[in-house]
């Protein structure tokens, strides 16, 4: 069996797919995709597939290896992504060739449900009882929310109680027996996040995401140390080597992203190495249903598993949601806020490709809004 073909197809809302071919008709799918750089991962992908065209498929591990370490330049979330989608596609390939889950290939699983949360909220939240509460409605025993909106670099009290009071709101909504989370988008100064930690330790969130960024690794332990309250980060973390410092600074839940960190085969080895430092793992994933689909498969075969972030209904999504572009919407259905084992080969996903051809190229250019705070330097958005 040979590869043939590489395709990327860009797809509203914001999201580029990756199709592989092979001469024995087994065609497997995959998202690489940087949110607003869809193009240049595109380009990436497509220069990968000079390399992957003739290949055997089944050489998942070498083809990696190839694809990451087999040029002077490395990583960054341009090439991992691109390489990220790849990798699920052969994935794909793989399970559909032998008729069965990517899961069983990693190993087989050790549960047959995980547990899903919900966003509620925007950039700038609010009306945030009557969101978290629908959430509840529907059946969700976790959620999460945006911490705060722009901020400044050095949150003072008003700002510092509006973001406990959005917590309180969420604690009060969804009682003791039910969590919620709060990502602070790396927002917060390393001094403003040790001050604020602490304020939110009583109402017992599930964790704070990125309170501080990424690049500031070196000084994640602090925060950890002041605070009372479990840390994630990792979206913005792409190989074994970027989560190394963060594990070690002591976080609590590690969240590499499906479609940036190398896909299924680096995602599985970040999940081991993040057990070795007993830490849970939450692959993010505010992405589409590729995406979805490949961390899934990651989290029925990790012992140290948490919590899977899905981005149905999300704020973020317009003109497109995850569950149009399959064939059968049925496998990501939530059973009381959990997703459970999906069964068929592969990816465990049956992508309707008309749809995708038909979607092609119709996808905004998206970009990331640029975000400020007061004294005019850059946040994350």
């Amino acid at each position: 069996m040979k590869i043939t073909r590489v395709e990327t197809f860009a797809v509203p809302p914001r999201w580029l797919f990756c199709r592989i071919e092979t001469d024995d008709g087994v065609v497997g799918w995959g998202e690489p995709v940087v949110e607003g750089r869809a193009a240049t991962v595109r380009t990436a992908v497509h220069e990968l597939a000079e390399y992957l065209v003739g290949q055997d498929p089944m050489r998942i591990e070498d083809h990696w290896q190839a694809m990451s370490k087999g040029t002077f330049y490395r990583g960054g979330p341009i090439l991992s992504s691109a390489v990220a989608g790849i990798d699920q596609a052969l994935w794909d390939i793989a399970g559909k060739t032998l008729g069965v889950p990517v899961h069983v290939l990693l190993g087989g699983p050790v549960r047959d449900r995980v547990r899903a949360y919900s966003w509620v909220g925007g950039d700038e939240p609010t009306e945030i009882a009557e969101a978290v509460h629908a959430q509840a409605e529907a059946g969700f025993t976790a959620i999460k929310m945006n911490a705060c909106g722009r901020i400044g670099r050095m949150a003072n009290a008003a700002e510092v109680h509006a973001v406990v009071e959005r917590a309180r709101v969420a604690r009060e909504v969804l009682g003791p027996d039910r969590d919620f989370a709060l990502d602070f988008h790396g927002r917060f100064t390393t001094a403003s996040a040790r001050r604020i930690l602490p304020e939110l330790a009583a109402l017992h969130p599930l964790f704070v995401e990125e309170p501080v960024l990424p690049e500031y690794a070196h000084r994640l332990h602090e925060v950890v140390a002041a605070s009372p309250v479990p840390i994630a980060t990792g979206e913005r973390l792409f190989s074994r080597t970027d989560a190394l410092p963060a594990l070690q600074a002591g976080i609590a839940v590690l969240q590499p992203d499906l479609s940036h960190a190398g896909g299924i085969s680096e995602v599985r080895r970040m999940a081991s190495l993040a057990e070795t430092f007993d830490v849970l793992l939450a692959p993010h994933c505010p992405l589409g249903p590729i995406s979805l689909a490949s961390s899934l498969q990651v989290a029925f075969t990790t012992p140290n598993f948490l919590i899977q972030e899905q981005s149905i209904g999300i704020h973020y999504n317009s003109g497109a949601e995850v569950l149009d572009y399959l064939i059968d919407p049925a496998v990501f259905r939530f059973d009381q806020g959990h997703i459970n084992r999906p069964l068929g080969p592969g990816l465990g996903i049956e992508v309707d490709e008309q749809a995708v051809r038909r979607a092609n190229d119709s996808a905004p250019d998206w970009r990331g809004p640029l975000w400020r705070h007061a004294d005019g330097s850059f946040a994350e958005w």
